[in-house]
């Protein structure tokens, strides 16, 4: 006899639909899972069969020989043994209408009680599903807040094998669980830029930041908050869309650190990695290609402290995920491509003592120490970097002041603001790889001939802005898509004279630190 149950498997984040076919047949007593199964499957036998005689559910005495489909499709992890389980007790004819679980889908790890535990990436096996014309979802209950996001498909959170026999036997139904949107948005978990006093040109650079998602570099001594800014640039950032929320709750499902009663992500991830990480943590990989810290930072912020202290070969592997938005790993398991559209903030001190350059405070390094030490930041990687400020320290007034500084929630509006008026001018355009265009910083050649003409006037101080600080052509690019933003964040529609003047004096610190 042959029996059928579905469930859903990952490649990258990606689901795709599993068809469960279980062979039957009153021979000598065996169970074997055949489909490109790895371990984890392979020991599926064992949970199963004591899943089943411990939930007192007949398991067939019975040849029994599991088929995973696609059989040429590697099959990872433990999300399978709940479907195989369903399949198996099918053919043992324990429900009374097997028809009625043809458009469902079944997804979960099975303990030897019969208990349904927690799994990773249960919102991309639901889109599949859902894809796959599944109109039900069985999923583990600690699952079902991610789950139940889809729309069009009926979620069930179930916690032991005997909810699914139940519900299906019509003994004990189980209740859909509907999603409806929380207030998680309304309220900050990420520091308020009111704690910042002083550093008004270092805020008003980490505004045009946020408003064009560029990448920013802080340089400056021990002390002066360059730490302090970064960690409160999330609370700036424009507020999430549906999809860039789907997009990342996808990546961090899949990671396995989604919060259990979080069912969508809708503040923008901050990742603030240690230096000593390495590259494959840091871009992603592993036999299994896993997403790495850039992907985890998928639409939100990067933070890079210490900046020189990164080894160089992990810096050096930033240089693809900020060009493409995007970072494919090849391993022999097969070749996985993750979304990594982040913005990058780095901070680093001047030298190694942090000294060099300061008015009060004297520098011991070296001059040969202080080349050595900025210079394991190479040229291409600065060069992708859109904005270089100096965070200089702040004098006693500032620091004493009782009014508190401005709010992060009204520098938000300015950037929400500028935000909307770069999403209505790229409504239709992509990257060359097909990305959708949702700010400034991403976009090409093309779109800047289109959205960045300049004036007689404005072409004569970008040429001596481009002699003079020997510019390549990227960092010429920059330099426009920074006075776009500028231009946008002070609602121009064209671009003037002194929108260059201050792109350009945002990436003055080449000259002075990196020549």
């Amino acid at each position: 006899m042959i029996s059928i149950a579905y469930s859903a498997g990952l490649f990258g984040i990606d689901g795709y639909l599993v068809t469960v076919e279980c062979h039957s047949a009153r021979r000598l007593s065996c169970f074997e899972i055949v489909g490109l199964p790895d371990n984890a499957i392979k020991e599926a036998k064992e949970r199963v069969r004591a899943a089943a005689i411990n939930s007192h559910l007949p398991f067939p005495q019975n040849e029994i020989i599991v088929n995973l489909a696609p059989a040429d499709k590697r099959k990872e992890g433990s999300s399978f043994d709940l479907a195989i389980l369903i399949s198996i007790l099918i053919s043992g004819g324990v429900f009374e209408k097997p028809e009625l679980l043809e458009n469902s889908c079944f997804i979960g790890e099975l303990s030897l009680s019969g208990e349904v535990r927690r799994v990773n990436g249960v919102l991309c096996m639901a889109v599949a599903a859902k894809k796959a014309g599944k109109t039900k979802l069985f999923v583990p209950q600690e699952n079902v807040n991610e789950a139940s996001v889809v729309k069009g498909l009926e979620v069930y959170g179930v916690k032991s094998v005997n909810d699914i026999v139940n519900h299906f036997n019509g003994l004990k139904e189980l209740s859909k669980t509907e999603y409806t949107p929380s207030n998680e948005n309304d309220a900050f978990s990420y520091p308020d830029f009111c704690d910042v006093m002083g550093q008004v040109a270092v805020k008003r650079a980490v505004e045009i930041a946020a408003a064009g998602g560029h990448n920013i570099l802080l340089i400056g001594p021990p002390g002066t908050g360059k730490s302090m800014i970064a960690k409160r640039i999330p609370s700036i950032l424009p507020e999430m869309t549906f999809e860039e929320s789907i997009e990342t709750t996808k990546i961090h499902s899949v990671s396995g650190i989604l919060p259990q009663d979080v069912s969508l992500i809708r503040e923008r991830p901050f990742r603030s990695p240690h230096h000593t990480m390495s590259a494959p943590s840091l871009v992603g990989g592993g036999k299994i290609p896993q997403p790495g810290e850039v992907s985890l930072a998928n639409n939100g912020v990067l933070f890079l402290d210490e900046l020189p202290e990164f080894n160089r070969t992990v810096t050096e592997s930033l240089r693809q995920p900020l060009e493409d938005g995007k970072i494919t790993i090849t391993r022999t398991a097969g070749r996985i491509t993750y979304p990594c559209s982040f913005m990058l903030v780095a901070a680093m001190n001047p030298c190694k003592c942090g000294y060099y350059g300061h008015p009060t405070h004297a520098c011991t390094c070296k001059k040969e120490d202080i080349k050595k030490y900025v210079s394991k930041i190479s040229g291409p990687l600065l060069d992708r970097v859109d904005i270089q400020i100096e965070v200089m320290s702040i004098g006693y007034g500032e620091i004493s002041e009782k009014r508190k500084a401005e709010p992060s929630s009204e520098i938000r509006k300015r950037v929400n603001k500028a935000r909307a008026i770069m999403q209505a001018r790229f409504e239709n355009d992509t990257t060359e790889n097909g990305v959708k265009i949702t700010c400034n910083a991403q976009m090409e050649s093309k779109h800047l001939r289109k959205y960045c003409t300049l004036s007689n006037e404005c072409s004569s101080l970008m040429e001596t802005a481009f002699t003079a600080l020997g510019l390549s052509a990227r960092g010429h690019d920059r330099i426009l898509r920074l006075a776009r933003t500028i231009a946008d964040l002070g609602g121009s529609e064209e671009i003037q004279p002194n929108h260059i003047a201050e792109a350009i004096g945002l990436r003055s610190l080449d000259k002075k630190y990196f020549n």
